[in-house]
């Protein structure tokens, strides 16, 4: 089954599915109900998401239709009863051309055009940022009084530098506007379109009869503060696409099959099914589910709980997907599919959520869906209305460009990522990094904190805690053997013995245990208790300890602990005295949980918790109408940080907890997190008035371009200026000074927080 097939230069040539591919890709969800993901390219806007999922959710037989604007994937569940007509699947992408205009493909993560399209936008941006640039120049030209001849001249070659960037930069919004109005429908690109269209046009009839006026200069500017606008909202949904791309990679493609007479066979991980056998070397990761039948390893997992330390599995041992064999050869036994695997799990917890937050509506994206035909008819009612009234259609037709041009969505368009931009930029000179524009309203929402422990309060770093009440000799001898192993805790003997280490001959790292070497004086281990001195109990603390013995007796016990991060209680002082309660989820064991909890006065704590349990615990909190602020770090977090309304990750977090999480704090300080709420809140507030002045502007300039004062000219530079007054204004966050910005915990200094919430 395909409907993709090799185009020229590598390119796929995509069409459109068939009823029979339909139900083949489609899921069997029980009782009847079934679920097939589209792909839809062209979604670009929230007017997009409402008009699709309108349209399937109008079909009788369709339960449920969503949206996802970052992946531009549809999902539709739909239910086939058996007294009524067999529902047809290909209806579905019928039904979306006909309210959007776009085609509709099965849904492949492996075809990604996002690539291309950036390339294509970025270079579109350049050719029209150089385009209007130098029209502005020849303009100048003009404007100083130049004669008859020379103005003539200046506007034949603006005409010619205009001409391919309209052509190149607005097939983007032709495009757009052709296939909705094929359809018979609108949307914020054809007022767009029709705007350059005519703008140029009328340019370039002056141009041919001699006119003194020409507004190249306004149309090929108007379409490169568009593009600019458009670009940066691909970039950053492109981003968002990142951490689940980044959390499929971890799955091997393929796996190394046993047969029952010992030959081996690399098939696809998605040909590898129930009860066969899979041999894993050591360094490779596991392809999918299953029981270890033979070997022994220790294997990083922190994919699953989170913690850094591995964990050592022997035959019997229950190992998941995605988890990294260190030390050891394994056979395991497959107990589950690929796509029924703990790595599927997480990169579906992971969809789903990013689903849902697709879902979150911008004012300005519920605006697009009355802007077409408002102006539309503002325009129209312009020129019907001059015509008739003076009998001058050409001044009529100038008239309703200028009304076209004058209602550009720029400053509403800017209004929101121009705060953002800014925002971001005193963001990092702090030392925090933000992956999603909307991320910063999201954040100054927020009413609870949850918190992984493991690379988030803690360091994540073993660290020696009686180095100092173990000789110096001692330690050398302990990091002679540690040398000859990747195991986290030997790296932290290493790091913090004195050199030269003593030299062992033929030391062997067992698996789960640890290292055993023979010197004359004796034979040394260094590992756990049980191996190391063979006793069955330890300690009782919670810190984690390596024994080195000689012949079985006890030569150094080595403690080690995971710090925790710098002004970690004083950050969720802060935080609570915002008004934010705040939690810690682990899936550590209870009682490292517990003493945490304990040492930061913590009520709210849980422990051995699974990936898809702080997912749900964020999902509880949500239903009791809290947002959620998660603050996480390892694999295992992924799914909470995109199932929260937002979320943050520290720069030493795995690479799929950065991509998850929209926030990344550079700095060891936990204050991180307060100061990015403080800014967020601040951003938030900008935000509103760049809102307020947008609309302002409009309820000022539309009744003027109507009256017939403002030509196509005036008409750019007032949009232009416009966007001038709400950057200006969102430039002003720059202005407040660093030491306001820095969190309180004082009742006296209310922060950014208290004053949104008593405004």
């Amino acid at each position: 089954m395909s409907c993709c097939a090799p185009g020229s230069e590598g390119e796929i040539v995509r069409s459109a599915p068939s009823s029979e591919e339909m139900l083949l890709a489609s899921r069997e969800l029980g009782e009847g109900r079934r679920q097939v993901d589209l792909s839809v390219p062209g979604v670009h806007c929230g007017a997009c998401i409402v008009s699709i999922e309108n349209a399937l959710k109008a079909m009788p037989s369709v339960e449920k239709a969503r949206v996802n604007l970052s992946t531009k994937r549809v999902s539709i569940v739909w239910h086939q009863k058996p007294d009524e007509p067999a529902v047809d699947p290909a209806d579905f992408v019928g039904s979306i051309t006909a309210a959007t205009g776009y085609d509709a493909y099965l849904f492949d993560a492996s075809l990604d055009d996002g690539d291309k399209l950036q390339r294509d936008l970025v270079r579109a941006v350049a050719l029209c940022g150089f385009a209007a640039a130098n029209i502005m120049l020849l303009s100048v030209s003009v404007w100083s009084g130049a004669d008859d001849a020379t103005r003539d001249m200046f506007h034949w070659i603006s005409a010619f530098i205009a001409a391919p960037a309209l052509i190149y930069g607005g097939r983007f919004f032709y495009a757009s506007a052709w296939a909705v109005l094929k359809r018979g429908r609108t949307n914020m690109d054809v007022p767009i379109a029709l705007a350059i269209t005519l703008s140029y046009a009328v340019s370039l009839w002056e141009t041919m009869h001699h006119g003194e006026h020409a507004w190249f200069d306004a149309t090929v500017s108007l379409l490169f503060f568009l593009l600019i606008g458009r670009t940066l909202d691909h970039i950053m949904r492109d981003r968002a696409r990142a951490a689940i791309s980044g959390l499929a990679r971890l799955s091997p493609r393929g796996a190394m099959v046993l047969a029952d007479d010992g030959t081996r066979e690399y098939r696809p991980v998605e040909d590898v099914k129930p009860g066969d056998r899979v041999a894993i070397a050591a360094g490779e990761r596991i392809p999918v589910d299953g029981t270890v039948e033979w070997g022994a390893s220790d294997l990083d997992v922190s994919i699953v709980n989170g913690e850094s330390v591995p964990q050592a599995v022997a035959p019997g041992a229950i190992v998941h997907a995605g988890t990294l064999s260190l030390t050891g050869s394994l056979v395991i036994k497959v107990t589950a599919t690929a796509k029924e695997s703990f790595l599927a799990e997480v990169i579906t917890l992971m969809e789903v959520a990013e689903g849902a937050k697709a879902g979150y509506r911008r004012l300005a994206d519920r605006a697009a869906q009355f802007y077409s035909p408002a102006v539309h008819l503002l325009a129209l009612t312009a020129f019907v209305s001059w015509g008739l009234a003076g009998g001058d259609w050409k001044r009529a037709m100038l008239i309703a460009i200028a009304v076209l041009i004058i209602t550009c969505p720029c400053a509403l368009g800017l209004a929101v990522p121009v705060v953002q931009v800014v925002a971001a930029g005193r963001l990092f000179k702090n030392g925090i990094m933000v992956k999603d524009g909307s991320a910063m309203e999201r954040l100054a929402q927020a009413d609870s904190v949850v918190f992984d422990k493991t690379g988030t309060l803690t360091l994540g770093r073993p660290r020696l805690v009686n180095g100092s009440d173990i000789p110096g000799p001692v330690l050398s001898l302990a990091a002679g053997l540690a040398a000859h192993s990747r195991h986290p805790l030997s790296r932290a003997i290493c790091a913090v013995a004195a050199g030269p280490f003593p030299l062992f001959d033929d030391v062997i790292e067992i698996p789960g245990s640890g290292l055993e070497a023979r010197r004359a004086e004796g034979l040394y281990r260094l590992g756990n208790r049980r191996f190391a001195c063979g006793e069955t109990t330890g300690s009782e603390n919670t810190d984690l300890e390596v024994m080195l013995s000689r012949d079985g007796q006890e030569v150094a016990c080595i403690r080690f602990e995971d710090a925790l991060r710098q002004d970690a209680s004083a950050a969720i002082r802060t935080l609570e005295h915002d008004g934010m309660p705040v939690a810690v989820v682990s899936g550590d064991r209870i009682g490292p949980v517990k003493a945490l909890a304990d040492q930061l006065s913590l009520a709210r704590w849980k422990a051995e918790i699974s990936p898809k349990g702080k997912a749900d615990y964020c999902a509880s909190l949500a239903d009791e109408g809290r947002k959620v602020l998660m603050v996480g770090d390892g694999i295992n977090d992924a799914p909470a940080l995109a199932a929260a309304h937002v979320s943050m990750a520290p720069a030493t977090a795995a690479d799929i907890g950065r991509q998850a999480a929209d926030f990344v704090f550079m700095h060891e300080s936990l204050n991180s997190v307060a100061l990015a709420i403080d800014i967020s809140c601040r951003a938030g507030h900008l935000i509103r008035q760049n809102f307020a002045l947008a609309i302002g502007y409009n309820i000022i300039a539309v009744p003027i371009a109507l009256a017939g004062y403002a030509t196509p000219l005036i008409a750019a530079v007032a949009m232009s200026t416009s966007s001038i007054i709400v950057v200006v204004n969102a430039l002003r966050l720059n202005r407040v000074r660093t030491e306001d910005l820095l969190p309180r915990t004082e009742p006296s200094v209310p922060s950014a927080k208290e004053e949104m919430r008593a405004a």
